[in-house]
């Protein structure tokens, strides 16, 4: 959706490693936005990006307008079940619905033979493999490792949301997936008992809300109670820094 940081870099990277052509699109999709979220203050900042894609050896920039991705009398969308009911999907109910749909959408344009991703959003890396073997698509779904700062936090676009002592407080989301990787390689299966470590440092951070803290098998995305030895989850959180929604994952093996 632009705004491009070093997260959305590495992605080009690894495109250009893989293939002849690499395509970029840019488009703040508003179906993916409920009427209480930021579509309308998210951060755009089209001539910079336009000369990072340039210097990033990019060959095309996709940019179309709302007009052209939805046209008037718009009326179809693309709904995959299960895996987005939950997590984002319970915080966030119309999101994936907007998601799959322009993905699909900017699919049928380019017509990529791989599409890349990065695992911050790895519940819609899920939901859109998910799509493209329901939907029989043509496209090899890539995904790519979160990029951080060098204090852990995230790359993110709203990342500029955050005044300076929330976004010290916000290093709380990589420090907790940290302990939770520790508490795992330690040995332990319980994962109320990983939850309840982890909630206690949000507990001391005064601007935290928790949407959710959830472990979940890193194939389905079902959450679990229980991890089993050998196993692949995501430790995932969702949290408000103040006003600004962040996500984060870890990927972990118990």
């Amino acid at each position: 959706m632009g705004y491009l940081h070093k997260g959305h870099l590495s992605l080009i990277k690894e495109s250009k490693k893989k293939c002849d052509i690499t395509v970029v699109s840019i488009f703040v999709n508003p179906t993916q936005f409920s009427p209480t979220e930021d579509f309308n203050n998210y951060p755009r900042n089209v001539e910079t990006d336009t000369k990072l894609l340039e210097s990033n050896g990019v060959d095309y920039l996709f940019l179309p307008s709302s007009e052209e991705i939805y046209p008037k009398n718009f009326q179809t969308f693309v709904n995959v079940e299960f895996v987005t009911k939950i997590l984002e999907g319970e915080f966030r109910p119309s999101h994936f619905r907007g998601v799959t749909t322009v993905v699909l959408i900017l699919f049928n344009c380019v017509q990529p033979d791989f599409a890349f991703f990065g695992q911050k959003d790895a519940q819609q890396i899920t939901v859109i493999k998910q799509m493209v073997r329901d939907l029989k698509l043509d496209v090899k779904i890539k995904s790519c490792p979160i990029i951080r700062e060098t204090d852990g936090l995230a790359l993110s676009s709203r990342n500029v949301y955050l005044s300076v002592s929330e976004r010290n407080e916000a290093l709380t989301i990589n420090q907790s997936l940290e302990l939770a990787k520790k508490i795992i390689s330690s040995g332990e299966k319980k994962v109320s008992f990983i939850l309840s470590e982890m909630d206690k440092m949000f507990s001391k951070v005064a601007s935290a809300k928790v949407d959710y803290i959830k472990i979940v098998e890193s194939d389905t995305f079902e959450i679990v109670d229980e991890l089993i030895k050998g196993e692949d989850y995501f430790v995932l959180v969702a949290c408000r820094i103040g006003k600004t929604r962040l996500i984060d994952n870890i990927l972990v093996t118990a």
